[in-house]
């Protein structure tokens, strides 16, 4: 199996070609693009409906995903996803597993294994979630943000990242969720809650945010006014 990375940063899309029959990637739902006539596809709940439903209310994931098999050689497999922006794919050894903000995770070979960790009671206030989506095993693994995705390796002393802007990091990191400065900044600073992480590890920060965008828009939106 071989895969690459098209169009990044800005509509990025992963492009599979599978090197010999039997070999499976299993997608979110609603996530392919395009892929060969003869490829064999089902949809079903990864891990049953319990831990399906688990990922689903706690991690972001969606209940559903979708595995494609190959049934020949060089058939492909395009997939990306919803909103515009950046994907990156890790080749898990096993050795680590990878914690993902709701809604990062884009697919996975079958040796991926998914499950859901506490990211502690302020994380409901700051925008990654009470949870996280918790991904080891072997094989790749593809998460995606909107807007262009950047690397920092966090050592001694630390870093700070919006709460909003983190996708990924290694599990050698621990954060800790705190807001940006005193209440005055808290509220009037535009900032909110910064994750402060420290260890060693690699975090992966997206440059823009939807509720940034969000935010940016609702002055230019049409109003209906009542009569």
């Amino acid at each position: 199996m071989r895969y690459e990375l098209l169009d990044k940063p800005d509509f990025a899309m992963v492009r599979v070609t599978f090197d010999q029959p039997g070999e499976k990637m299993v997608v979110e739902s609603a996530a392919m693009v395009a892929r060969s006539t003869a490829m064999a596809m089902e949809t079903n709940m990864r891990g049953g409906i319990m831990a399906a439903a688990k990922r689903k209310l706690l991690g972001g994931e969606s209940i559903l995903q979708n595995t494609f098999t190959s049934t020949q050689p060089g058939e492909t497999l395009y997939f990306a996803p919803a909103a515009e922006g950046d994907v990156e794919v890790l080749e898990l050894d096993g050795s680590y597993p990878i914690l993902m903000s709701s809604g990062a995770l884009l697919a996975g070979g079958p040796g991926v294994n998914l499950d859901t960790k506490w990211g502690g009671t302020r994380g409901f206030f700051s925008g990654t979630g009470m949870f996280l989506l918790k991904a080891e095993g072997t094989g790749p693994l593809f998460f995606s943000c909107y807007g262009g995705l950047h690397v920092v390796d966090v050592g001694p002393g630390g870093y700070i990242c919006d709460t909003s802007h983190v996708v990924a990091f290694t599990a050698g990191l621990n954060y800790n969720v705190q807001s940006v400065g005193g209440l005055k900044s808290l509220f009037f600073s535009g900032e909110g809650l910064v994750c402060n992480f420290q260890g060693q590890g690699r975090l992966w920060m997206s440059t823009r945010n939807p509720s940034s965008l969000a935010n940016f828009i609702q002055p230019y939106r049409r109003v209906k006014r009542s009569n």
